[in-house]
């Protein structure tokens, strides 16, 4: 409770100004004149002008407000290094039974994890947006003072100061030994088959000058060498990239002695692979009506380098032109099947029959080409089932079906077989709609020696088989029906998807690997699907950034060929992936957060906005500093003592107004100094 006198004028103040001033001018004429009585009216008109103040005694019920004060945990990766979140914790407790004996108090504690960052930010730990948080919902007049449990390593530290000192409590050591792994420059693209060059550096930090370290590299998880490089220098690193999409380098130097923490000992680099241009060379042998369809199809992409080579005399047909009437230039034939076969991604043959005008060393350089990982495509017709059929030739020791010697003629409708509706060149091709496919009216038989056979034919024999030979692929089509599709015969069929679906298998594109293992972060969290051919539940390995493991069973989804799984993540950073046999990777936020890009507690970057508003700084490690109350304008940090400001806020619950110049009382006063005036000025 507390009280005072106010005024609460019945008039405005201007008004009675004026009646006093006006009062004080003819009070001081009949004063000058000597007038009797003039003391009276004096006395009149202050009473008058008192009650026209209305004067009131004031009686305030208040209630008294805490003050609140705000401690910030923070619990961002570099926290986890080095016993610090476990140091954190003590002092949060230390902090929390000081105040407790404060009276009229209240502690808000807020803990503040790194997060995942958004895509493009490179993360880092954001204390001050969650204090200021903090501090908004805090009443006016109420903030006492906010305390920082960190190591230091702040990455949104504000220019602008809090309106109350702020303390910094900080983990881990002075002097902390730390080597880190810095990508100073990495291509975000690269084409396939060109060599990458990396940059990156190896730095020390409180560690001995002049020293060497061992650098490994790992690609897509798979062991990739090793480098001794010098310490503190840019070194490059150069890789051939040799598959599209997403190749994940990682680098990861040897620890020092004392070393803080190893998990800024590992950096990752994420280049997109992407092929310039898809060169093709089509081998066309007999001709026929679908042979056109091969070359429109395939010069339709703008990103195709096609290379036709067509028979168009045979060496049979002998009509005695001369050659020099026959063509103007000859068909560079050893430059594409010796000096640049190797250039080419994919080789067509479509119904070639042996005619002796490719040498048997130009089949041999072909089969050489696909084991040594080239893509090898045949599309066969009747000439398969004869003595010329390339299955004579070289080529057919890596050919994964061979012919009986059989022409079946007789309408068809190719079918997936159950392997091919999971297999993802061909699983989701017909849509659910195999019934609705224009029919074939040829098929070659054949006997599989080894592949897949995806789809089928006249009574259920094999009409598309897939195989690996060597580190290459072969894809063998047993008929030479399929432009039928192409020109819509009894609506078609999905000519062109089939065959762009093979393309990209046969040039080992990860997305049509039928045994693959994905992972990628979605909504939050980590979508783990696992692509067999023997689908089912199955047990992945998963690996934070931090280097901790779990086990997590994938369970079968709608498809029959995917499992898959969603995990929680641990923080940003990298994560792998493993199922005995291939590893996938997947980053959260930024692969090279700058939150681990200095492990070392530090008190330089808060001790500056600490000092400007009266806070404090202490390390933890030499003793929780003594926690006072300080009065508004007093020093509020000392030596091995913190001050929370004592604001003496409060609330008015109640207010009592009683007038100090009661109306009878002012007219009673009023007219008895009239009356005396007057009886002073008739003696």
């Amino acid at each position: 409770m507390s009280g005072g006198i106010s005024l609460a004028p019945l008039i405005p103040w201007p008004m009675i100004a004026a009646a006093g001033a006006l009062a004080a001018v003819l009070l001081g004429i009949a004063a000058w004149r000597a007038s009797r009585g003039v003391l009276w009216r004096v006395g009149v008109m202050a009473v008058l002008l008192a009650a026209l103040a209305n004067p009131l005694i004031v009686i305030e019920e208040r209630e008294p407000r805490p003050d609140v004060a705000v401690v910030i945990v923070d619990q961002s990766g570099s926290q986890a290094v080095a016993g610090r979140a476990a140091e954190a914790e003590a002092a949060l407790e230390r902090i929390k039974a000081a105040v407790s004996g404060f009276d009229n108090f209240e502690l808000n504690v807020v803990r503040v994890d790194e997060g995942v960052p958004e895509s493009g930010d490179q993360g880092g730990t954001r204390l001050f947006g969650p204090l200021a948080r903090a501090v908004a919902e805090v009443p006016g007049g109420q903030f006492a003072g906010a305390i920082l449990i960190t190591d230091g390593q702040v990455h949104d530290v504000p220019s602008r100061p809090l309106p109350g000192p702020l303390h910094v409590f900080l983990t881990g050591k002075q002097g902390e030994k730390d080597r880190h792994i810095v990508v100073e420059r990495a291509p975000g693209y690269g084409i396939v088959g060109k060599k990458m060059t990396v940059v990156y550096r190896v730095e020390d930090r409180e560690g001995p000058a002049n020293r060497m370290a061992w650098v490994r590299f790992r690609l897509d998880g798979a062991e990739a060498g090793s480098a001794l490089v010098p310490v503190g220098r840019n070194v490059t690193h150069e890789f051939v990239l040799d598959h599209a999409g997403v190749t994940v380098l990682e680098l990861e130097a040897e620890p020092i002695e004392g070393d803080l923490s190893t998990l800024n000992n590992r950096a990752a680099v994420a280049i997109n692979g992407v092929r310039d241009r898809l060169r093709v060379l089509l081998v066309s042998g007999q001709p026929h009506a679908g042979e056109r369809a091969w070359r429109n199809l395939l010069k339709s992409d703008p990103s195709v380098d096609l290379v036709h080579f067509t028979i168009l005399r045979p060496p049979e047909k002998e009509d005695y032109t001369p050659l020099r009437e026959l063509a103007l230039i000859s068909f560079p034939v050893r430059e594409l099947f010796e000096v640049k076969l190797p250039e080419f991604d994919l080789i067509i043959f479509d119904r070639y029959r042996v005619r002796d005008v490719l040498p048997h060393i130009y089949l041999v350089n072909i089969r050489e080409y696909v084991r040594g990982g080239g893509a090898l495509m045949l599309s066969v017709g009747p000439e398969f089932a004869g003595v010329r059929s390339l299955f004579q030739t070289p080529l057919g020791e890596i050919m994964p079906a061979s012919p009986t010697g059989r022409i079946l003629e007789r309408g068809f409708k190719p079918g997936l077989t159950q392997l091919g509706r999971r297999h993802p060149v061909s699983a989701g091709l017909s849509g659910g709609k195999e019934e609705t496919w224009g029919r074939w009216f040829r098929q070659m038989e054949a006997e599989v020696r080894a592949g897949q056979v995806l789809m089928e034919g006249i009574d259920g024999r094999p009409l598309l088989v897939l195989n690996r030979e060597g580190k290459g692929r072969v894809a063998q089509l047993l008929s030479d029906q399929i432009w039928l599709w192409a020109r819509g015969f009894e609506g078609g069929g999905p000519q062109a998807e089939l065959l762009r679906r093979l393309a990209h298998w046969l040039m080992k594109e990860p997305d049509l690997e039928e045994e693959a293992l994905t992972a990628r972060v979605h909504d939050g969290r980590l979508l783990i699907e696992r692509r067999s051919l023997t689908a089912g539940p199955a047990e992945v390995t998963v690996t934070g950034p931090s280097g901790d493991k779990r086990t997590v069973t994938l369970e079968a989804g709608d498809e029959e060929a995917t499992a898959r799984a969603r995990v929680d993540l641990d923080g940003p950073g990298l994560y792998r992936v493993d199922d005995g046999s291939r590893t996938a990777l997947a980053a959260a936020g930024a692969l090279n957060s700058i939150e681990m890009a200095d492990l070392r507690a530090t008190a330089a970057r808060l001790a500056p906005i600490a000092r400007e508003t009266g806070g404090g700084v202490a390390w933890i490690a030499a003793g929780v500093p003594e926690i006072r109350r300080t009065r508004s304008g007093r020093d509020t940090a000392g030596r091995g003592w913190i001050g929370l400001r004592r604001n003496e806020a409060y609330a008015i619950t109640g207010v009592a107004e009683t007038p100090l110049l009661p109306g009878p009382l002012a007219l009673v006063l009023i007219l008895g100094g009239l009356a005396a005036a007057w009886w002073r000025e008739g003696r």
